[in-house]
């Protein structure tokens, strides 16, 4: 008879480690809370409009080539693949920005002429990227389960070990001038849920991820993987269970989780696994089970949460791409306001993402689909009259720096915020990224995939290893389905 392993959430951790597990012969099935599969990915349709509601940028395509390939497909036989040209633009003032295009060449020759010299630096620059992304996918991404500091020490990493003694931001300001490209290169490392200061130079292979891979969008919108996922689960017979919130895990008295409670149903398993939230899955523990105690997730460093707006659009908008980032404000302040003193920051920077530009699909003809996200601190104040506040201050930025009226354009307006990532996600304080990369988050010193206090239940996901981000997620999957294979 086969064993059967029960997975808590659908996003793309659970969805990786689900059809690995599958792969293997073990019968799996996966609850997810919500009416729609995805976790964090899901999307919203409204009025001839699609947004990708979560994740909405497409970065290391051949992670999600290579995890196909395990499974007898290519990215091809799921959806159609872009590389976006430009792959996003930098707004720094009005009729003021920089576009990143979709070659090295490209770039250099944007860095060049905003500071003379830079064009080398930068290739200096992106080789020491592109050497660290190699030995971080290589040697380090999926060969490391986070149980032991040795899985860091390789001859590669040795030879590395000055690049986490360091931080993004000094080696970035040690080398180039201009405040524009500054910022320009430490973004990447925001998608590590840190400030740039706070995260250690190794993970500048963000900027190879950024300039040398490219920024890709699959047709259709991000979902599209999330539905490419479940196709290949399901035909290793993975079983989906939604509307099926997990009430409690159920361990018995020798300290094995021997199945959970849904909808006041007992589901029996041989392994329980959680690709929900760390913190919230300790709670459906009884309190002599949980690993890890509330001082320890209140000490941790969060990746940011959102305010996000899913806004539809008559007309189509003028002077932005695909992805357009507003850094017209002090950056350092802001990160200020998300990590140091939490609070909501006077003038943000955010992000606006117009699929409908390079993607007919996303919105009706003549029109735009647009949503803007503002990072904020995880856990603050999140109520209406702030809401509108701040969706009034970013619009009115919008118009003036694009130099077109947009408001007067709004066929509807949806908000998203901390309420609602920990109502819909169940997500600590809010958060909308997991737990930051910084040096003492790192690999073994992150929440483990296995419980260290319950035998036969494993977690996955942004909180564990390797990290925030969807192709991290895909190889936390393939990590778990590791270790729960050689357990059983």
């Amino acid at each position: 008879m086969k064993k059967k392993i029960v997975i808590i959430g659908s996003g793309f951790s659970s969805l990786s480690a689900a059809s690995y597990i599958a792969k293997e012969g073990f019968e799996v099935h996966v609850f997810e809370k919500n009416k729609t599969l995805g976790g964090r990915a899901r999307q919203l349709k409204k009025n001839g409009f699609t947004f990708d509601m979560g994740p909405s940028w497409y970065w290391m395509p051949e992670i999600f080539e290579s995890f196909y390939n395990e499974f007898g497909k290519t990215t091809s036989d799921l959806y159609k693949l872009e590389r976006l040209d430009p792959g996003y633009q930098v707004v720094f003032g009005e009729n003021e920005s920089i576009h990143i295009g979709d070659s090295l060449e490209k770039i250099y020759d944007v860095f060049e002429k905003e500071e003379s010299g830079s064009s080398y630096k930068l290739k200096r620059f992106m080789s020491s990227s592109k050497e660290n992304y190699e030995i971080a996918v290589t040697d380090m991404l999926d060969k490391m389960p986070g149980i032991s500091p040795l899985e860091l020490v390789t001859p590669q990493t040795i030879r590395k070990i000055k690049y986490f003694l360091s931080n993004i931001k000094k080696d970035v300001y040690k080398q180039f001038k201009s405040p524009k490209l500054r910022q320009i290169l430490q973004f990447p490392a925001l998608f590590l849920g840190a400030k740039p200061s706070n995260t250690p130079s190794f993970f500048n292979f963000m900027n190879w991820v950024d300039f040398g891979l490219g920024t890709w969008h699959p047709k259709g919108g991000m979902y599209r993987v999330v539905e490419g996922m479940i196709s290949i689960a399901k035909s290793l017979s993975v079983v989906f269970h939604t509307d099926a919130a997990v009430e409690k895990i159920q361990v018995d008295a020798s300290g094995k989780a021997e199945g959970i409670i849904v909808n006041g149903e007992f589901i029996g398993a041989d392994v329980v696994l959680s690709g929900a939230d760390y913190h919230h899955t300790e709670t459906l523990l009884d309190q002599n089970y949980r690993a890890y105690s509330e001082a320890y997730w209140d000490k941790k460093v969060f990746a940011p949460s959102s305010l996000l707006f899913y806004i539809g659009l008559d007309k189509k908008v003028d002077n932005l791409c695909h992805h357009n980032l507003f850094f017209d404000v002090d950056f350092d302040k802001h990160a200020e306001a998300i990590y140091d003193n939490p609070k909501w920051p006077e003038n943000p920077l955010f992000y606006a993402n117009l699929p409908s530009v390079s993607d007919s699909s996303m919105a009706p003809e003549g029109k735009e689909a647009c949503f803007l996200l503002i990072p904020i601190a995880p856990g603050i104040e999140d109520t209406p009259m702030l809401r509108t506040h701040y969706y009034d201050l970013v619009m009115n930025r919008l118009e003036k720096l694009t130099g077109q009226k947009l408001k007067k354009h709004v066929e509807f307006t949806e908000s998203f915020c901390v309420n609602d990532f920990v109502e819909d996600y169940n997500s600590y304080k809010g958060n909308a990224y997991g737990l930051a990369n910084t040096l003492l988050q790192t690999a073994f010193l992150r929440p483990k995939l296995k419980s260290k206090k319950v035998k036969s239940l494993f977690f996955t996901g942004q909180l564990t290893v390797p990290g925030p981000g969807v192709p991290p997620a895909l190889i936390s999957g393939k990590l778990v389905a590791k270790l729960i294979a050689k357990k059983i």
